[in-house]
């Protein structure tokens, strides 16, 4: 808390009644002076004696009046009482001077400036720590006014500080406090802690005066006069300029100060029109929640603000008037984030984490405006503040980003005036809309009150069976309300500090809704025929109970797992608040376990509450924080229900549950009918398959089958009649595209499929039962072919002999995903093709012949051949089935058949991979040439061309490696600027192949160069190639080596060289164009190497010194670059 160092002023002013100008000054109107003793303090706390009656009742005043009510009222009041009433006047609860010192009573907690998370450095254990070593000194209580000096022992860093602090107090709380320390924060300081307490623990040792009014009565002109001059003369310097003031202000006869009767006195105590609250300094708390939110969630903030909400509870649960004056702070400081209008301008959604602070605000406004004991007058003022901040344009909406169009079903009793039509549909329902909407509720319901006050409330006699019976056939109690207000009713019990009576609504809603359960059952059950028949898809809750803003499960959940676990224990802890020494007390368990089964205790209630609210059937909501919402909370209460260890008594709660759900139709997730835009089962059915599983396998699998399913992805919709029974609610499908978490959702049902088929393995019915329901249920590629490789795992064990029958499933998986994926894009279908290859090897020989022969239905030609066969035919697959020469044939066999398959079907990518793998069968190989030639002409390009030559050459075919090279040159075009060309390696390696078979084919590969390549650094390449040995230099067919190098003057060089002199010609001109001086230098050495394949012809001298001397005719305007063609050429 942030300590101000000026005296707060006084609250009232003071004078001693019937004193007046004709009352000699001095004297006391009626009655003898007071005596200045403090013996009288304290005395009944020495012994052991029964407390006297002034003590009881000058403590009970002490707690209840403002004292200047207690001087109105009696004209005199002795000085004994006083002095008792005074005494009695200050806290003697240690609870509250810690909430205000510190963000939670116990637990782990960090100070609220996040500077660290050591509980020794919280302000309540620092200031207990100072006053246990001796640290508070000259501590005096004048009236209502606590003062004192706190020493903070001098530390390696920090000198000895010595702190002036002063506490003021009315009826047994701390009004205001001041300290020297400057200390700027929410919360009390260590030093205010320090002598607050004390105060509690050392009354005795305090000294204590009436308040200095009292005792400046008791003075003479003299006395005052000397009084003054003294306090004057100590304090000069800081007095002197005011008590200056005061006494012209005093002898000016028309001044204000006499027009008032009385002085203020700020030891004196409160007035009656003071409000009597715990101080709570507001700008710290203002400051702090606006540092916090400017953090953006940095540096712990997110967890600061959760901190001060918590805070805010625990003074609802104080009942202390401060909760709802903080969260008015905090609202105020949230509402002008100006982030808020940031996002609505820029269209973006605010963050998870602010999001659900946001939540937390809201659903703390609903428990402050539900408090059952709040004034009229204060309902309304926070109903204005609300509506104020709702019609704020920035206000966040209750469902994040979407506006919400469910019909309001808060008043669900007739509460209140009758609202219009038209309010009946809020398509913008903001966090405070269900706090707004609460303020019409009221508590003043006969049959509520008797629930929430009684203990024995039960009628026997009861035997009305209708839908809103007041009690159950057992005579119990019953509460038909919209479940989330009613829960929301249960939540403002408990944060105002009414565990019981929040513990017996609680159990009647729970009562309620398994009544209900059972009900709904039997109307199905009625009318189950017709339903199916119709093969309706309908839902009976728009609004669902988990993820729901106001987490109606939730609160029932805690309230009766928070009872269950005190009542094992035999007793229920609870915090005495205002009277004792606020320490922990014992209280017997709550009388309202009459209203459970035999056997039955709250937690099991517990575990069936959240059961029943999980498996309710309930629409998707809108938005993605909606959305993400139902899914959070969902884990969070299967998390809580997973930490519960389960007996025979639960089992026994899960097995009901697990057939109700099965079996109750439209209102169950898991029942026969269910709306294709139902909220998914996954999660919750892996938390019951797992949990049944040890018990009632049968049971389990049932209630994982049918959760399996996801209707939302389903392509066609049932058809049919639509009318419904009035009980089910139609709801028009189509909003595939708003579930934001779908992916999350295939995810989980991914994983409740793993689940099942891990706790399958060895059972083959099972597990043929768990394929047809993924089959069925599962669209998406990438989560089948998890599952299989799941599976694949599950099957080969490397402690255990492989399952084959669970090795067929992850096969036939597998084989599903290939199918899938066939015609789509996917980036890890490679991968997938590898893996199915596998776990067939693993399956046998017959699953690799199987996908061998069905190859077109599963993968591409290139996958086929390059992965598929070339993988079967490999040593390490033909080691691992261990197979005999004859398998290995026939294997090989299948092999070679598909690769011709493929290389019929997509020849370019195919044939390569189809003369590879037929290499050791003649026919087929032969076949599979052919194939390449067939297509060459049309079907293929240069490349390929070129690549399968090579490989004919390598094979040692280098007359057919020859024809496919010419056959690739036919499909080649290299311009004049294409002299880096990735094909001008294929070209060169054509030519010396062609040289090297002779001069026959070398003259018919010429031809094809010239017509093919355009470049002349290429050309002339080629040209001295062939210059450079004799054609025909590996023997073939028995011809022979001529020995003799080729004439460049006769075919097929001729030809070659001429092309080359022109290429170098055309290049010259093409360059010379666009040139530039930076390029000049590289031009030179171009026409030097062309100046070079020139000289080759016999003529070529003449032949470039012509070329030379028409280029400087034509680019005689290029003069520099001219005149370096002199230098170098002549």
């Amino acid at each position: 808390m942030a300590e101000r160092v000026q005296q707060p002023p006084a609250k009232r002013l003071c004078c001693r009644p019937g004193y007046g100008a004709t009352c000699r000054q001095g004297q006391r109107a009626a009655g003898a002076p007071c005596g200045s003793s403090a013996a009288t303090q304290g005395e009944s706390s020495r012994t052991q004696s029964p407390e006297s009656l002034l003590d009881i009742a000058a403590r009970k005043v002490a707690e209840k009046w403002p004292f200047q009510r207690v001087e109105e009222r009696f004209e005199r009041i002795p000085e004994p009482v006083q002095r008792r009433i005074v005494y009695w006047s200050f806290p003697r609860s240690e609870r509250e001077i810690c909430m205000y010192s510190s963000f939670n009573t116990g637990g782990e907690e960090i100070g609220s400036s996040g500077e660290s998370s050591d509980e020794t450095r919280l302000p309540f254990r620092r200031g207990i720590a100072l006053l246990e070593s001796g640290c508070v000194d000259n501590v005096l209580q004048v009236g209502f006014h606590l003062s004192g000096t706190v020493r903070e022992p001098a530390t390696s860093s920090e000198p000895e500080l010595v702190c002036n602090v002063s506490v003021s107090f009315d009826r047994c709380k701390i009004t205001a406090v001041t300290c020297s320390c400057g200390n700027k924060d929410i919360f009390y300081c260590a030093h205010v802690v320090a002598l607050s307490l004390y105060r509690v623990r050392k009354p005795e040792q305090v000294k204590l005066r009436l308040p200095i009014s009292e005792t400046l009565f008791q003075m003479n002109r003299d006395q005052l006069q000397k009084f003054v001059q003294y306090l004057i003369t100590v304090h000069h310097t800081e007095v002197l300029p005011t008590a200056q003031k005061l006494a012209d202000e005093i002898l000016s006869q028309n001044s204000e100060i006499n027009q008032v009767h009385g002085a203020p006195d700020p030891t004196a105590g409160a007035s009656v029109d003071d409000e009597n609250c715990w101080h709570l300094d507001e700008e710290q708390v203002q400051e702090q929640v606006k540092l916090f939110l400017s953090q953006g969630g940095y540096h712990g903030s997110g967890k600061q603000l959760n901190l001060l909400f918590s805070k805010v509870r625990e003074m609802l649960k104080m009942r202390d008037s401060n909760g709802a004056r903080m969260l008015t702070l905090i609202t105020e400081q949230f509402m002008g984030d100006p982030r808020l209008a940031l996002w609505r301008q820029q269209g973006t959604a605010m963050t998870d984490k602010y999001r659900q602070l946001w939540d937390e605000l809201g659903a703390l406004w609903m428990c402050i405006v539900l408090n059952p004991h709040c004034k009229p007058e204060q309902k309304a003022f926070w109903l204005r503040q609300l509506r104020r901040w709702n019609s704020v344009d920035v206000c966040p909406l209750e469902d994040g980003n979407h506006g919400s169009e469910l019909t309001n079903l808060t008043n669900a009793l007739p509460q209140g005036p009758a609202g219009n039509p038209d309010s009946l549909t809020r398509p913008h329902r903001t966090v405070f809309t269900r706090a707004i909407e609460a303020c019409d509720l009221h508590w003043q319901d006969p049959h509520l009150q008797h629930i929430i006050t009684e203990d024995h409330y039960i009628n026997y006699c009861y035997h009305d069976n209708l839908d809103s019976s007041l009690f159950d056939t057992r005579g119990w109690p019953l509460w038909h309300e919209h479940v989330p207000t009613a829960c929301a009713r249960v939540d403002a019990l408990r944060s105002h500090g009414y565990p019981k009576e929040a513990l017996r609504l609680a159990i009647a809603i729970v009562n309620t809704l398994r009544r209900q359960q059972q009900k709904q059952l039997e109307l199905f059950r009625a009318h189950k025929k017709e339903l199916l028949n119709r093969g309706m898809t309908s839902v009976t809750n728009l609004e669902g109970w988990v993820g729901h803003p106001l987490d109606p499960i939730g609160t029932l959940f805690s309230t009766l797992m928070e009872t269950g676990r005190g009542s094992e224990e035999g007793t229920l802890l609870d915090f005495s608040g205002s009277l004792g020494s606020g320490r922990w007390t014992e209280h017997p368990v709550f009388p309202a376990q009459r209203f459970l089964e035999d056997g039955e205790s709250f937690l099991l209630l517990a575990v069936e509450t959240a059961l029943i609210g999980l498996g309710q059937q309930r629409v998707m909501p809108d938005g993605l924080y909606a959305q993400e919402k139902v899914c959070r909370n969902e884990e969070q209460l299967l998390a809580k229900l997973q930490e519960i260890d389960l007996n025979d008594t639960l089992v026994k709660i899960f097995r009901k549950q697990a057939v109700l759900l099965l079996e109750a139709g439209p209102y169950s997730g898991l029942g026969e009918i269910l709306y294709r835009e139902s909220v998914p089962m996954h999660t919750f059915a892996k938390f019951l398959f797992t949990s049944l599983l040890p018990h009632d396998a049968d049971l389990a699998y049932r209630i994982a089958l049918r959760a399996m399913r996801l209707p939302v992805l389903e392509s066609t919709n049932p058809s049919g009649d639509l009318s419904r029974p009035h009980h089910i609610v139609s709801v028009v499908p189509n909003r595939y595209p708003r579930w934001f978490t779908l992916s999350h959702i295939e995810t989980q049902q991914c994983e409740l499929a793993s689940t099942m088929l891990t706790a399958a393995k060895g059972d083959a019915r099972k597990l043929e039962t768990v394929l047809e329901s993924i089959q069925k249920n599962i669209h998406s590629s990438s989560h089948i072919f998890k599952l299989a490789q799941d599976a694949f795992k599950i099957a080969t064990l490397i402690d255990s002999l492989p399952d084959l029958t669970l090795l067929k499933v992850s096969l036939e998986l597998g084989l599903q995903v290939m199918r899938m994926t066939l015609s789509t894009l996917n980036w890890r279908r490679r991968e997938m093709v590898r893996w199915l290859v596998t776990c067939a090897t693993e399956v046998g020989v017959f699953a690799l012949d199987s996908i061998m022969q069905n190859w077109f239905t599963l993968f591409t030609p290139t996958e086929a051949t390059s992965v598929v066969a070339s993988t079967v035919m490999s040593n390490s697959t033909i080691v691992r089935l261990h197979l005999d020469c004859h398998q290995q044939e026939n294997l090989a066999n299948s092999a070679r058949t598909l690769a011709l398959q493929c290389a019929m079907k997509d020849p370019q990518n195919c044939a390569l991979s189809a003369l590879t793998l037929c290499e050791k069968d003649h026919i087929a190989f032969e076949t599979a040439y052919q194939i390449v030639l067939d297509a060459a002409a049309t079907g293929m390009n240069y490349t390929q061309l070129f690549t399968i030559a090579r490989y004919m050459e390598h094979r040692a075919y280098p007359m057919r490696a020859y024809k496919l090279a010419t056959l690739a040159m036919t499909h080649l075009n290299l311009s004049y600027n294409q002299d880096t060309h990735p094909a001008i390696n294929d070209v060169l390696w054509a030519c010396a192949l062609s040289h090297s078979l002779g001069k026959n084919e070398l003259a018919a590969v010429i031809p094809l160069v010239v017509k093919s390549v355009k470049c002349a650094t290429v050309l002339s390449d080629i040209l001295r190639r062939c210059t450079l040995t004799t054609p025909g230099m590996v023997p073939l067919h028995s011809r022979r080596n001529s020995g003799k190098l080729m004439s460049l003057d006769k075919a097929p060089l001729r030809q070659l060289l001429d092309a080359t002199i022109g290429a170098y010609i055309n290049t010259t001109h093409s360059r010379l164009t666009h040139i530039s001086p930076r390029h000049y230098s590289e031009f030179i050495e171009f026409l030097s190497k062309a100046r070079e394949t020139f000289l080759m012809a016999h003529d070529g001298h003449i032949q470039f010194t012509q070329f030379i001397d028409n280029l400087k005719q034509i680019y005689k305007g290029k003069k520099k670059l001219m005149m370096l063609v002199r230098e170098r050429f002549g």
